[in-house]
């Protein structure tokens, strides 16, 4: 440990894309090394802000912006890692880590399942979604909602639980009217994007198609711009189901 930390930060980021490049070979084939530099950069310093600064628990920090999202210490979906993550004394990094590796273990036996074939699974049935949109009603949106993410991703919503995915939805909804959307379909899209790559995927350093989409820069139609939005994911889930490792971020 003492080594690890002699290491200048520098060095330690260039070591961290290697090992990344390894552990994600999909994202990082796709998204290239300078994005993924800058996804680095911003686990370093989020890491960081929770008192991670040994190098030990700082590169676990990374290896969860892969598999749960950039932004995962804030996400809903991941309420026990925000907890553990809320004590910010160094002195605690060590067994804060321990705590967090266990409950990672433990949520991707039960979300992920044996060789991510739940994650594969559910990847599946949120591109069969994109292809075909549900009818969901204003009136009972949330609660419509909830059920069919339990159709499409059970094991989640067993594990997760109703009150963490409704916070979500409602952080979705938020995220889609941000972003002018205006239609039900198009907003679902976007929580299903969340529910699959995370809460703060709309500006996620390892998915910055989402954020293109969502920027229109190619047309000031809200409708067309999820329409893009759409064919990108249906893209990136069928690369992703086509690679020889898929990521697993759920």
């Amino acid at each position: 440990m003492e080594a690890l930390r002699a290491v200048p930060l520098r060095v330690f980021a260039d070591h961290m894309l290697v090992h990344l490049a390894d552990f994600v070979p999909p994202v990082f084939n796709a998204i290239g090394e300078q994005q993924m530099r800058k996804a680095i950069d911003f686990g370093i310093a989020r890491a960081a802000r929770h008192g991670f600064t040994n190098r030990g628990p700082v590169r676990f920090y990374l290896e969860l912006t892969m598999l749960l999202g950039c932004h995962f210490d804030t996400d809903p979906q991941y309420p026990w890692a925000t907890e553990i993550l809320g004590d910010d004394d160094p002195d605690s990094q060590m067994d804060r880590a321990e705590r967090l590796y266990e409950k990672t273990r433990d949520y991707r036996r039960s979300v992920a399942g044996p060789d991510d074939h739940y994650t594969r699974a559910a990847l599946e049935n949120i591109a069969f979604f994109a292809r075909h949109p549900l009818a969901l009603s204003v009136d009972r949106y949330v609660p419509d909602l909830l059920q069919q993410i339990a159709l499409i991703y059970p094991q989640k919503a067993d594990y997760v639980g109703d009150a963490a995915l409704e916070a979500l939805i409602r952080a979705g909804v938020a995220t889609a009217q941000r972003n002018r959307c205006s239609t039900v379909c198009d907003t679902t899209l976007l929580i299903m994007l969340m529910l699959a790559f995370g809460h703060g995927c709309t500006s996620d350093f390892l998915f910055p198609w989402i954020e293109k989409c969502l920027e229109g820069r190619a047309t000031a139609d809200p409708h067309a711009r999820f329409e893009q939005l759409e064919q990108e994911a249906l893209r990136w889930i069928a690369y992703l189901l086509n690679s020889p490792r898929t990521v697993s971020r759920q």
